[in-house]
């Protein structure tokens, strides 16, 4: 069993934040809530200070974590949101009136569950001593809690029944996707991951739906009837309506379009009413989502997103030739090994002319968060991409191949893209 980390260990006497979160396992060996449970309970239940929405899925968490956040400012809600993972700055992960928390913050909301982890830790059991994720979502409640705000959007890491943000008493469920990934926690079948993840809904509250799949439907309304609790309608309709099972937006629709019809369902549910037309028109229009779908204007133009999954690189394929205005586009593309690369690199080929292959360094991936995880070699990529019938370059160096990707954009007059993992957006 791994050991803890000495009680002494605190953000005043390592060198910040980073390594005190550095010092603790990513996971632990072993999944479960009780080490969760103890923590929040050491700490006087913050998660219990302000009401929570909880937001699951496969993919697009983020993006309707932060714009329903941003739906009940606009409403007058004092709002923060937690959201996983990071691109840069572990700061990144907890928001606070639609900016990154401040350094100081974040490093007094550790320093407090830091204290009360290593209580919890002289008195673990078999399931071991807390988690680096664990720390760090608890000083996330500390932090949201101490910041007074009405309502706390909570993005789960993985999964949603044994994640670490499953002791929140969630007023509604949002479930944005159901895809595979993470299978060897989650399940083999995307039946199995559905139920995984609505594993969190709470009796007698209300659940929002994405766009699912078919088969996972009876999952979804088995959960609604044990739970007792409200399907809402996505994209039509005033809080409270049922949705039509297998339905909740036109398949026309752009995936950020269907994130925001979500988070509008989202926010009309806390509000008690639909948002204002204009509020919900500003935020579409003015909310900074990094790393999803995001597109940075200059010469040549950029589009970054984090899709590290087979649907997630289905869905930026599909909405490419939009965000591109039609140019043609250079990809950049590096993938963790424990990916889909076929499906990702496969999914890219199409909309992309010229794919640049590279690689995640270990300290990139560790400094995120991950370590022992490996990235999938460029040659590995190339291999993929060339067998799809698309040009290659393979340059293992991420920063110089996306100046590679970026000088053919340059000389094409095309767009480039960095895609395949958050990993790679961090090393730009």
């Amino acid at each position: 069993m791994p050991t803890a980390p000495s009680s002494k260990s605190s953000v005043r006497d390592v060198a910040g934040s980073e390594d005190l979160l550095r010092g603790r396992e990513f996971l632990g060996w072993k999944l479960g809530l009780e080490r969760m449970q103890r923590l929040c309970t050491l700490l006087g239940m913050p998660q219990h200070r302000f009401a929570s929405i909880h937001v699951v899925g496969t993919n697009g968490k983020t993006s309707v974590a932060r714009m329903t956040a941003a739906l009940l400012r606009a409403h007058g809600v004092r709002s923060g949101a937690y959201l996983s993972p990071h691109i840069h700055e572990w700061r990144e992960r907890i928001e606070l009136g639609g900016e990154p928390i401040s350094e100081a913050a974040l490093a007094e909301a550790l320093e407090r569950a830091e204290q009360s982890a290593a209580v919890a830790d002289r008195s673990a059991g078999a399931e071991g001593p807390v988690t680096q994720y664990e720390l760090l979502t608890a000083a996330a409640f500390v932090a949201l809690a101490a910041a007074r705000v009405e309502v706390g959007v909570i993005e789960a890491g993985l999964g949603g029944r044994l994640d670490a943000t499953n002791v929140i008493p969630s007023k509604l469920t949002v479930l944005t996707s159901v895809g595979l990934d993470h299978t060897e926690w989650l399940g083999e079948t995307l039946p199995e991951i559905a139920a995984e993840k609505l594993a969190v809904l709470r009796d007698h509250t209300a659940l929002a739906t994405g766009e699912l799949p078919e088969e996972v439907e009876p999952v979804v309304e088995e959960v609604v009837r044990e739970r007792s609790a409200r399907r809402l309608a996505v994209g039509a309709g005033a809080a409270g309506e049922t949705a039509r099972p297998g339905s909740t937006g036109s398949q026309a629709q752009s995936f950020p379009e269907r994130n925001l019809a979500l988070a509008s369902a989202a926010a009309a549910e806390l509000l008690g009413r639909d948002p204002d037309p204009d509020a919900v028109a500003r935020v579409a229009g003015q909310l900074s989502n990094p790393g999803r779908a995001e597109l940075i204007e200059g010469e040549p133009p950029e589009i970054r997103d984090s899709a590290h999954n087979a649907q997630g690189a289905l869905a930026l394929a599909r909405a490419l030739p939009a965000l591109a205005g039609g140019r043609e586009v250079i990809g950049c593309v590096a993938v963790l090994a424990d990916k889909d690369a076929d499906a990702i690199v496969r999914a890219l080929v199409r909309p992309c002319s010229v794919i640049v292959c590279t690689e995640i360094p270990a300290e990139a991936i560790e400094g995120s968060g991950r370590p022992g995880a490996g990235s999938r070699t460029a040659a590995e990529l190339a291999s993929i991409a060339r067998d799809a019938g698309t040009e290659t370059e393979e340059i293992a160096d991420p920063r110089a191949a996306w100046e590679r990707a970026r000088e053919l954009a340059r000389e094409r007059g095309a767009v480039a893209l960095a895609a395949g993992s958050h990993y790679l957006l961090g090393c730009l």
